[in-house]
């Protein structure tokens, strides 16, 4: 071995001297030598829900990218023989005509992507054709069947019902409520859909929570909240269960068509006879049935480029009200036929919302951008007929409205001066039983249950409240008045990025009336009838987005569902449930 030299020696003492040194000052427990503590290590914070597994979209070919004539170019042997050129060109020849029609069917392809589907669909389909596997499929099926093995008829409540004569009862009924209602806690959570909750409806089986949301991109996302968490294998086999990530099973299924923007799901209702179909309306103009039985989803209407805002169904279950974005409403008999719908036009701008009074199903209330809440009488609407036509009064036209005139519209529509000069006239008088004027535009207004109180929300930061007896005023024109006895401040500017907050009343007539409203600060209200503030829900650690969408169970008091704008949904409920 070769002998080191002065350099070297003295390098490799001074690293023995380093190390000796390290050794005496030993670093490791310094710290704890000293007394400072160490630093403590933080505490884990609530992780927001994933799904627990993505749905793979199909993505649409794309047209062949063109390419430059030099990449194009083709090598050519300067000694080819003319069989060898007349078969380079031949092969030439076919490969374009080949990359020309794969254009063209990647073109049609596209284009019937973006088409709406007007044709019965069923889950294969609504499912973007084998999203879900067959165990998947299977768990929706079987869920359908539970819940439509009984028919579970809408309840309608009395105008009567929850009217006391002293108001003390009223404070006892409102402290029951509190009592049940303020301790509801979030017992689960999931990503129902993949965009922004536009509409939520709870189904009334008593036995489940089986929620149904539309998003913003057309989706029907179906979740049941309590149903028990799917299990996954790990690499060893070994079974554990997802339920920290996920609350209940969900399905989504493609109800409207393209998804896009243009197809929100603006409102659902159920079939108010048994509850084996669900309706949806969206923003592509048209209104589709899903039946729980038979698991097909069929259009039942549409509209020329007309946006369908909301609908309601009375009782009886064989008619629809559709109001749109032209200030219009719609009757529409299921057993008639589309062609026979009538359309009124009756405001100048959107009407955002129509409601049904379930005890006296001849009335309505709509709720207009012209900041318009009214009363109408439908039986007046059923005088004007084709062959009677309503006297013309000569009004401006409002510039929406340009291209709607008497000559244009069908034998079964009747545009703004029309509907307007039959109010006017001694014939049309009690049409418009009552309107009231918001200081701003009316988003929504609801009659409850019993078919006695009307709730209603406004941007002018206000939610009101009504109190009448329909049928004791059913023979007078006009009501005497009609102004709201309770308002109520609550922030409604969502702006652009969050769904309208509407305030929506428990469906269960069973109980004290009282509605949901979801609440920018990030929880839940919950009102009565008389406007006194019964619960206000939040969970900061789980809850960390404004709850826009409601929604309450038809049979079961203690229990809410709440939507946001990402398409995480929440169940509220007792803590034991």
């Amino acid at each position: 071995m070769a002998e080191l030299s002065a350099y070297e020696k003295e390098r490799e003492a001074n690293i023995a001297r380093n190390r000796a040194l390290l050794e005496q000052l030993d670093l490791k427990d310094a710290s704890t030598s000293l007394g400072v503590p160490s630093k403590p290590a933080p505490k884990p914070k609530a992780k927001p829900i994933q799904p627990a597994k993505k749905l793979k979209r199909e993505h649409i070919d794309r047209v062949p990218r063109r390419q430059s004539a030099r990449l194009q170019k083709e090598v050519i042997d300067p000694n080819e023989t003319p069989a060898q050129r007349r078969r380079r060109e031949t092969e030439a020849a076919k490969r374009k005509r080949e990359e020309e029609e794969d254009r063209i069917a990647a073109e049609e392809q596209a284009m019937l992507a973006k088409r709406p589907r007007t044709h019965d669909l069923d889950l294969v389909v609504l499912t973007d054709v084998g999203e879900l596997d067959d165990n998947d499929m299977n768990a929706l099926r079987g869920t359908f069947q539970a819940v439509t093995n009984t028919a579970i008829p809408r309840r309608v409540g009395s105008v009567r019902d929850w009217v006391f004569e002293r108001n003390n009862k009223d404070e006892v009924e409102v402290e029951a409520l509190r009592k049940n209602l303020s301790t509801m806690k979030v017992v689960a959570r999931a990503k129902v859909t993949e965009n922004r909750v536009y509409s939520a409806a709870y189904h009334p089986e008593p036995s489940k929570d089986l929620i149904f949301f539309g998003d913003k991109h057309g989706q029907l996302g179906i979740w049941d909240a309590r149903a028990p968490p799917n299990e996954v294998a790990d690499e060893d086999e070994h079974v554990s269960a997802v339920g920290e990530r996920e609350g209940g099973k969900y399905w989504r299924l493609q109800q409207h068509w393209p998804a896009t923007s243009k197809s929100s799901i603006s409102s659902i209702k159920f079939d108010p006879i048994d509850s084996h179909s669900v309706f949806t309306t969206s923003y592509d103009c048209t209104i589709r049935r899903l039946s729980l039985v038979s698991s097909i989803s069929s259009q039942i209407f549409s509209s020329d480029d007309t946006l369908i805002t909301s609908i309601d169904l009375p009782p009886s279950g064989h008619e629809v009200w559709i109001s749109d974005a032209l200030g219009a409403i719609t009757h529409y008999d299921l057993r008639e036929g589309e062609k026979c719908a009538r359309r009124y036009e009756l405001s100048e701008q959107k009407i955002g919302s129509v409601s049904v009074n379930p005890s006296s199903p001849h009335l309505l209330v709509t709720a207009s951008n012209n900041r318009l809440l009214r009363l109408w009488d439908t039986r007046k609407l059923q005088t004007l007929t084709p062959d009677t036509p309503a006297p013309m009064t000569p009004l401006p036209s409002s510039p929406m409205r340009a291209s709607s005139t008497a000559q244009s519209l069908g034998p079964f529509e009747y545009n703004y001066e029309t509907v307007q000069g039959f109010i006017d006239s001694s014939q049309g008088r009690g049409l418009m039983r009552a309107e009231f004027q918001h200081g701003k535009s009316a988003s929504s207004a609801y009659w409850d249950p019993r078919g006695r109180s009307i709730v209603s929300t406004s941007y002018d930061d206000s939610v009101n409240l009504w109190e009448l007896d329909a049928a004791r005023y059913d023979s007078s024109p006009l009501f005497p008045t009609f102004k709201p006895f309770s308002r109520i401040k609550h922030n409604c500017q969502t702006g652009k990025w969050l769904t309208i907050l509407r305030a929506m009343w428990n469906p269960n007539p069973d109980v004290y009336p009282h509605f949901t409203i979801g609440n920018m600060q990030h929880s839940l209200d919950i009102f009565s009838c008389k406007g006194d503030l019964i619960a206000r829900l939040s969970d900061h650690k789980r809850i960390t987005a404004v709850q826009a969408v409601t929604c309450s169970h038809p049979n079961i008091v203690e229990r809410c569902a709440t939507g946001n704008a990402s398409g995480r949904c929440a169940l509220w409920a007792p803590s034991d449930v």
